[in-house]
């Protein structure tokens, strides 16, 4: 139908217009005032009840909360949990996203990406590097330290740093990673580096200590997954703005919690369509197997949903084998394959070694019925247990049972169902 087309060009129109500037690194609280009212923990994925939590989700609402203060240790944590102590809550309910158990709350420093086209603001924690993290369920004193750390002096530190200037605008950057061989999902290599390029100087002015400096540049500049955070808050400021679009029928948003698989479509408002997530396929480090896996979680599918991860899969060969998503010859194909389920391309994006064709952009949920092709996402493995961590890496699909939902949905609202 005409006007479908007409709205999906409408929604695309509006990605590819989006100009988002990462600018500041604030408290939680500040950024969503909602979180100094009562315990409120903001998960990723679509809405979920504490006894429906997977294993590293439980163990990193635990963590958070002691951080907080909210609990004496983890036992108690548990136990108030069980209780009904603390409010749960998507991200995506407040301008905000989080990676793999996605946990906000109201002392955490968040970074802000303002999409200065359409006036709107983002938000996503500050990535914790590799090891043991809370984003895999990870919930020790070493973790939480890193976390105090990163609220006390790295948070503080950025948010100086950028207010100084005017901001570090994403757009040409992601466009550089991505002949650089990024994909912005699970290989940030180059886009980290461009990031702390740009940052150096204005972090130097910032900082009156030199070991406190010398610290924070040692801490990015060895985070190879440091501009995951950036690129899905950038995915976020991107896609909001594409929201309730009368008779479109685009892909907003795309979520997992470790339980459930959840879109959000433009024409259907901020309604979630959900699906039993699956498990990854990929591989494991040493030790692990598929029986300590987790089912895939996280709001870092957001980047998929502007052309990045595995949509942009043909630009980081080097991935594919690393998610064991074949040989590195075979990247492209996924990037083919996507562009099945899409309205069109960035062409302010574009893959050198797929002759300068640009990312697929604006999941179609009628493409993705019609074909049968899901979208392909690259993602992190976490253990199933809490308190562990990550255990791999690989690639997942999403259900397709999500965007027959959403299908139906669309139809009746468009009045052919």
């Amino acid at each position: 139908m005409q006007r479908i087309e007409t709205a999906n060009q409408q929604a695309l129109d509006i990605m590819l217009k989006a100009d988002p500037v990462l600018i500041d690194v604030i408290p939680a609280v500040q950024a969503i005032p909602a979180l100094g009212e009562g315990k409120k923990i903001l998960h990723a994925g679509p809405p979920i009840e504490w006894h429906r939590m997977c294993g590293p989700m439980q163990g990193a609402v635990a963590g958070i909360a002691v951080f907080e203060g909210w609990a004496d240790d983890l036992d108690d944590a548990m136990q108030r949990a069980a209780n009904g102590d603390y409010e749960f809550h998507p991200n995506h309910h407040f301008d905000a996203v989080g990676p793999m158990t996605g946990m906000t709350t109201r002392s955490q420093p968040l970074m802000v990406v303002e999409n200065r086209t359409h006036g709107n603001r983002a938000y996503c924690a500050i990535n914790e590097g590799l090891g043991k993290v809370m984003r895999f369920g990870g919930n020790d004193e070493s973790v939480l330290a890193k976390l105090a750390w990163l609220r006390d002096v790295l948070g503080p530190l950025m948010g100086k740093a950028l207010r100084s200037g005017d901001g570090v605008a994403l757009k040409n950057l992601v466009a550089r990673g991505l002949t650089m061989g990024d994909e912005m999902h699970q290989r940030n290599v180059a886009c980290s580096g461009l990031l702390l390029r740009a940052l150096s100087p204005s972090l130097a002015r910032a900082s009156d200590d030199t070991a406190v400096l010398a610290e924070a540049l040692a801490f990015m500049g060895g985070n190879d997954q440091f501009f995951l955070n950036v690129a899905m808050a950038c995915g976020k400021s991107m896609m909001d703005p594409v929201r309730n679009i009368d008779h479109c029928c685009v892909v907003t948003a795309m979520s997992r919690n470790g339980t459930d698989f959840g879109i959000r479509v433009s024409g259907t408002g901020d309604q979630w369509f959900t699906a039993p997530v699956e498990m990854p396929e990929g591989l494991y480090f040493p030790g692990f197997t598929e029986a300590d896996a987790n089912p895939d979680m996280g709001d870092s599918t957001i980047v998929e949903t502007i052309g990045l991860g595995g949509f942009a899969m043909g630009a980081a060969p080097a991935v594919a084998g690393f998610v064991g998503a074949g040989a590195a010859s075979d990247a492209a194909l996924f990037t083919r394959s996507m562009r099945e389920i899409t309205c069109g391309e960035n062409p302010e994006w574009t893959i050198p070694a797929m002759d300068y064709v640009g990312v697929p952009t604006g999941i179609d949920i009628r493409r993705v019925v019609e074909t049968g092709l899901v979208p392909t996402i690259n993602t992190g493995i976490a253990h199933r247990e809490p308190g562990i961590g990550q255990v791999g890496a690989g690639v997942v699909k999403a259900p397709l049972r999500c965007f027959t939902d959403a299908l139906r949905a669309f139809a009746v609202r468009e009045g052919v169902a």
